[in-house]
């Protein structure tokens, strides 16, 4: 499993130190000298100037040492991925064969998918430049950057129902219909939306939630709870934390008053957080210590609550909420190790394009992991569209030609794990 340690890896990497804090030690030590500067300049006296110079010798060396530490702690960090990249490619060698590329004729859907990818991601200016640049030029009816939104804050909500489903037709396969689909309109909401989360204003977030209230609803989704909830909690904070205006519509009783107004329509699913959230109000000078503590910890709510956002936009318009393209790559390169090794291997047969499935497991994580998968008790293979499971009247699954080949001339059979008998025909296929 080489490519999940090194996407571990890379998380440690990501997530360890970098030149930002090099570059604000640099820009310290920049203060310090230009306001000595200023000193020397107003004083212009020997002594003064002499006197400034020495006192500025400590504090300038202490933010040097502090800049080669910086950099230090960095080189240390990008050595240990290094060394990772190569535990994880020491034993990936050879080349894959290129006899047969299943994807060489299909530029355009290659095309749409980047397209795609780039509208999901809110980089309307790139997928712009791109979609003028795939198309032929005779093709272009119009320039892409004047069809294109410049900025997600400045449009305003679609006129098209955001609940309205994508198919297939929906999307086109000319690049440049992509210029005035209201799949772009709805992106371009959504990032809106994305936008004023990460400035922590709820309240678009919100409004999204309540006009799409029962189709949530009927998802079996609590993101509109969850988006009035942290309203609620991001109030109580007050204004030493939110930055809001100090008044009765903010802390403790703005919280309340919002709680009053909004939480009545969730009692009957969440009535029990409800009232630990109105719990609360006893404890606002002492909350670390109080047994509601935790639902107030919201160090890492705004991602999580951006992110259910984002999933449940994207599933009410048909679209999973990560980018397929995404998905696509990052599983071809963790499988990408095994894959040259099995080619180098069985270089002679290698024809792992042509079939429908690969000769050996691909290590994805369970992220990745989108389909059931059913192994039939009796043949031991995998089932698969042609030979898919199937239930009986007793409630065993077997795989549909096992049970063929149990039931042998005639149409009747014998279960192969309970005393139970029938017919052929009394089997379901099921879907799992």
């Amino acid at each position: 499993m080489p490519m999940l340690e090194l996407q571990k890896e890379f998380q440690k990497f990501s997530q360890g130190n970098k030149l930002t804090t090099a570059v604000e030690d640099v820009d310290k030590v920049i203060q310090l000298l230009v306001s000595a500067r200023e000193n020397v300049d107003a004083a212009n006296e020997p002594h003064t100037n002499s006197l400034t110079l020495t006192k500025l010798q400590n504090p300038v060396g202490a933010q040097l040492e502090a800049i080669s530490n910086d950099l230090g702690k960095v080189h240390k960090n990008q050595n240990a991925f290094h060394k990772a990249l190569g535990r994880a490619f020491k034993d990936t060698k050879g080349t894959l064969p290129t006899e047969h590329d299943p994807l060489d004729s299909q530029t355009p859907l290659i095309n749409r998918a980047i397209a795609m990818h780039l509208l999901r991601e809110g980089q309307f200016d790139v997928a712009a430049t791109f979609i003028a640049e795939a198309q032929p030029q005779s093709s272009i009816l119009q320039p892409a950057s004047r069809a294109l939104p410049e900025s997600p804050s400045t449009v305003s909500r679609p006129s098209t129902p955001p609940d309205a489903m994508i198919t297939d037709s929906d999307i086109p396969s000319d690049l440049t219909a992509f210029q005035s689909q209201a799949l772009q309109e709805r992106f371009t909401d959504m990032y809106a939306i994305l936008a004023s989360l990460k400035k922590r204003d709820l309240f678009p977030a919100i409004e999204w939630a309540r006009v799409n209230s029962v189709e949530l609803e009927n998802r079996g989704s609590n993101l509109e709870f969850e988006l009035c909830k942290l309203q609620f909690v991001w109030l109580f904070k007050g204004p030493t934390v939110n930055g809001m205006a100090d008044g009765p519509g903010n802390g403790v009783s703005g919280a309340l008053k919002y709680g009053r107004e909004n939480f009545a329509r969730f009692q009957t699913r969440h009535l029990r957080e409800i009232q630990r959230l109105i719990g609360a109000m006893a404890f606002p000078a002492h909350l670390e210590q109080s047994p509601y503590r935790n639902i107030f910890d919201i160090s890492v709510a705004f991602d999580e609550v951006s992110s259910s956002f984002t999933r449940e936009f994207c599933s009410l318009i048909g679209l999973s909420a990560e980018s397929p393209l995404y998905i696509a790559a990052t599983a071809g390169v963790l499988a990408l190790p095994n894959l040259i090794k099995w080619t180098s291997i069985n270089r002679k047969n290698a024809k792992w394009a042509t079939r429908n499935e690969l000769a050996f497991e691909t290590p994805l994580p369970k992220s990745m992991l989108y389909h059931s998968i059913f192994v039939c008790p009796v043949s031991k293979g995998q089932t698969t569209d042609d030979n898919p499971p199937v239930i009986l009247p007793c409630g065993h699954v077997l795989a549909r030609d096992s049970l063929r080949g149990l039931a042998k001339s005639g149409n009747r059979y014998k279960c192969p794990y309970c005393p139970s008998e029938g017919i052929v025909k009394d089997a379901k296929e099921i879907i799992l």
